[in-house]
């Protein structure tokens, strides 16, 4: 009797090795350990400007005090005994002044953040027994009325406060002389505007432009 066997057809020699290939790798797979994709970083929103100090306390412990000494820190004395030159000669003194300029140009950015009481609820300003000078309600009218002049003002401040740092660097006792006047000048500007617009001054009120940096 004569059995008839079929041909299995060619590929079936090949499907059984890539078959236990196929689940070898399923299995190599399921024994690796897990990898968390970490979540995509967030950028942090940027801190909120909250005020603490008042306009007032910012002349006072910064804008006032940096000032001052730049101005004295150069000077010309006539006595006497002769003639007296004032200004920085070592290296400490140049770095103390250049201090107070640097104190100077980062109080303009702190005068232009919004939302800057004048004066603590209750208190005067320093100097209002002057004539001519405005309440702290009078003046925290006339900035939030306009802020776009009131940072202009700020920003004059600013400049002179930056020609100042900058003729310290360069250790440049004229240029700290010319960039004294202009600070002088951006204060009295900025004073006689919103603190004492009504007092009767030797200076002329004058809106300075900030300068082309």
């Amino acid at each position: 009797m004569t059995h008839n066997h079929r041909a299995l057809p060619a590929f079936t020699s090949a499907i059984f090795p890539t078959a236990i290939a196929v689940a070898l790798t399923l299995w190599l797979s399921a024994c690796q350990p897990k990898v968390e994709t970490p979540a995509p970083a967030t950028t942090p929103a940027p801190a909120a400007q909250v005020p603490s100090a008042t306009l007032q306390e910012l002349m006072q412990a910064f804008v006032d005090p940096s000032a001052d000494a730049i101005w004295e820190s150069v000077s010309t004395t006539i006595t006497k005994d002769g003639v007296e030159e004032k200004q920085p000669r070592t290296d400490a003194e140049w770095l103390e002044v250049r201090l107070h300029a640097l104190r100077l140009v980062e109080s303009a950015n702190l005068l232009a953040v919004p939302g800057r009481a004048v004066v603590t609820p209750g208190q005067k300003l320093e100097d209002h027994t002057v004539d001519g000078i405005s309440t702290p309600e009078q003046i925290h009218t006339a900035i939030e009325s306009d802020r776009a002049a009131w940072g202009q003002f700020v920003q004059g401040l600013r400049v002179a406060a930056q020609e100042n740092l900058t003729a310290i660097t360069q250790r440049n006792i004229q240029g700290m002389l010319d960039a004294g006047q202009r600070l002088d000048a951006a204060c009295e500007s900025c004073h006689s505007t919103y603190w004492y617009p009504h007092a009767k001054t030797p200076w002329s009120k004058q809106t300075l432009a900030p300068a082309a940096k």
